[in-house]
């Protein structure tokens, strides 16, 4: 066995046993061995997807070398460390950019318990990315909750905390929901690590057995990672949790968290119930049917708010139904749409969320609207970061968002029965983001109103803050004009899925 084809299971014991040693460190040292471990994390990760690439095919890792059915596995392949690595940036981009406003938002005597969080959400990401087991999958699941509620009440302020109860209870209505579904695929397979229960299923549909459990299954299972990952009409949680969590909090929630379940829920209708089965019980139409309705509402419900921060975080409802409509295609086009969308998503409403706060330090720390008359050019570089953050969502040339609308308009091409909703939603969907992303866009560069209170005199965010938007600006540059080799990567990750 090669040494790569240790690291998918040495960067999750990596990052788990950083959070414990974080435990008895404190903040300043706690962070820099978050961000240490981090940037590991990732190297190992792309060194896993340049490892898949090059053979050309998956592997198995068993842990502790226990065969199937007892041992718990580990599988990877040239998405999942495509996904890794992405995610591993998007977090390091986001620790460091808001590194300053962690210390000042975050007591004192709390700050290693913030790095202790991230180290965990780290943890479970990458476990949710490769792991080959579903109750490993549910422990992680668990964890990734507990570090979000975490990361979102550590400011200790009121919206904070009933953001988090919110965000906590929600989140247990879907864990619960996927537990029950694990429990009755356990019951009907007898496994529990996906390859064998994979088997086990294809021999039960072959046989017209558990119809009505099969469908149940899908059902239940498919329903709560949806609501943990803030599907409309699941979303409600998302605006809170988002907006009053701190900034590199808010990037990493609306970045990752989400899409990390979207892709355990991926994983688990390749890998286990079988992509065939799933398209014809019909639960990807009752998928696509949401994720056209979350395009539409979040949108609306984001030209209704005067809260930027709240905006924002609508827009994540709209663009979590843009993955979701891309699954419920049924296509292997649309699945590869979905998941591009995925990495888009990361890296620009990370981007967003960031440059947001370099926008607020130059305007009294006030969000709305009108607050944030002439912030652009107050702070340039965080305007420009929003900018190229809003078009990409909008669709602008060049960057990753325009490479996600054009593959979910050419994969509906392939679906003769969705092509025109899909078509219709996409653009209603374009515009309705054009008119609130260009309108704050604008309002960044209008004449300020300096008898509001903010600041008229230009400023400048510290320098870490500027590092992370010009990285996110690079990262979402380089998945628009690089986007076929990714495109690529992709296609061949999910073929060794199967």
């Amino acid at each position: 066995m090669s040494m790569v084809q240790n690291f998918p299971f040495f960067s999750i014991i990596l990052a788990m046993f950083s959070g414990i040693a974080s435990s008895v460190l404190d903040g300043k040292r706690a962070k820099h061995l978050s961000l240490c471990v981090i940037a590991v994390t990732t190297g190992m990760s792309a060194a896993v997807l340049r490892f898949c690439m090059k053979t050309g095919e998956s592997y198995t890792y068993m842990m502790g070398h226990f065969p199937a059915p007892w041992g718990n596995e580990i599988r990877a392949g040239a998405l999942e460390g495509l996904t890794a690595t992405l995610f591993g940036l998007v977090m390091f981009f986001s620790v460091v950019g808001g590194m300053e406003h962690t210390a000042a938002d975050v007591e004192g005597s709390k700050q290693n318990l913030f790095y202790i969080m991230i180290d965990l959400m780290l943890s479970s990401l990458l476990a949710l990315i490769y792991t080959n087991d579903l109750f490993t999958a549910y422990v992680f699941v668990e964890i990734n909750t507990i570090a979000g509620c975490g990361l979102i009440m550590i400011r200790q302020k009121g919206r904070s905390l009933s953001a988090a109860i919110r965000y906590m209870i929600m989140s247990q209505l879907g864990s619960g929901l996927f537990l029950i579904g694990l429990s009755l695929l356990y019951d009907v397979t007898g496994h529990l690590l996906m390859t064998p229960a994979k088997e086990a299923v294809a021999v039960i549909e072959a046989a017209g057995l558990y119809a009505v459990p099969m469908l149940v299954i899908m059902a239940v299972v498919s329903v709560g990672l949806a609501i943990k990952s803030g599907l409309y009409p699941f979303h409600y949680w998302i605006p809170d949790t988002y907006g009053y969590a701190t900034p590199t909090a808010s990037a990493i929630l609306s970045g990752l968290v989400s899409k990390g379940y979207i892709f355990l829920l991926i994983k688990i209708f390749y890998r286990v119930l079988g992509r065939e089965n799933v398209i014809a019980s019909e639960i990807v139409n009752v998928l696509f049917v949401f994720g056209l309705a979350g395009m539409l509402m979040g949108s609306v419900h984001a030209i209704l708010e005067k809260d930027t921060r709240r905006m924002i975080a609508y827009s994540s409802v709209a663009q979590i139904g843009y993955i979701y409509m891309g699954i419920g295609l049924g296509t292997q086009a649309g699945m590869v749409a979905a998941v591009f969308h995925m990495f888009t998503h990361s890296a620009t409403k990370a981007l967003l969320f960031i440059s947001a706060v370099g926008l607020y330090e130059v305007s009294g720390d006030r969000k709305d609207f009108r607050s944030l008359r002439g912030a652009g050019y107050r702070n340039p570089l965080a305007g420009i970061g929003f900018t190229v953050g809003s078009l990409s969502m909008v669709g602008f040339p060049m960057l990753s968002g325009f490479i996600s609308k054009l593959l979910f308009a050419t994969s509906a091409l392939q679906s003769p029965h969705k092509m025109l909703p899909t078509v219709i939603a996409l653009a209603i969907s374009t515009i309705l983001n054009a008119v609130y992303f260009l309108r704050l866009v604008i309002t960044l560069y209008s004449i300020p109103e300096t008898s509001r209170g903010q600041a008229a005199s230009p400023g400048k965010s510290n320098w870490k803050l500027q590092l992370s938007v010009v990285c996110f600006i690079l990262l979402n540059l380089t998945l628009g004009l690089y986007s076929q080799p990714i495109v690529e990567w992709i296609g061949s990750g999910l073929a060794m899925f199967d």
